[in-house]
């Protein structure tokens, strides 16, 4: 229900970007530069796994200050030694489209919607299963620019659908926070 509410928010908010005049407008901007392309990656290695992701991202400037897009994200995860001398692969995959407005020069709000598939380890067999997860986040950002075309950001999104997972039960995420920091290239960014 709460999801619910919080989307309804976001969607009546659209009403109000939408309606903020020429000074918002970008209809004389050619559809090329309204797009943008970005993402992170991401990877860590110790003792008991070594992790890779790749998160790209595709957007859109529908005015100066609203845009959306989906963004992809692919997990690798070797868990190494689960008993001696034997490792487990896991892939893990998703995808979230998501909304952002710029509420003042480098500072956003961003709402999004999150699925994943992932990946766990089942003991004692050791077998791995799947299990969908989907997220509504929402939070806030600052992206900087790097020249015209590209900026750096970072963001704090909530999940408000997190459930502290119970003793051995399954969960992407331990935390209800999710911190992100990537690069957005081209298209109309500021």
């Amino acid at each position: 229900m709460r999801a619910l509410v919080i989307f309804l928010l976001v969607i009546a908010s659209a009403g109000a970007i939408w309606a903020q005049g020429e000074a918002n407008s970008l209809k004389d901007v050619p559809f090329k530069e309204r797009v943008f392309t970005g993402g992170g990656f991401g990877m860590g290695f110790n003792n008991f796994q070594d992790f890779i992701s790749v998160s790209p991202v595709v957007g859109y400037s529908f005015t100066r200050k609203f845009m959306g897009g989906v963004g992809l994200s692919y997990q690798f995860v070797k868990y190494k030694n689960v008993i001696p001398g034997k490792d487990i692969n896991a892939h893990n995959f998703g995808i979230n489209p998501f909304l952002r407005f710029n509420v003042v020069q480098g500072f956003f709000l961003q709402t999004e919607y999150e699925h994943l598939n992932y990946e766990f380890i089942n003991y004692p067999s050791l077998e791995t299963s799947r299990q969908a997860f989907n997220s509504f986040l929402g939070g806030a950002g600052y992206i900087q620019p790097m020249g015209r075309n590209a900026a750096l950001f970072a963001m704090a999104l909530y999940n408000f659908n997190f459930q502290t997972p119970a003793q051995n039960e399954f969960a992407p995420y331990y935390s209800p926070w999710i911190f992100r920091v990537g690069v957005n290239v081209g298209g109309f960014i500021f």
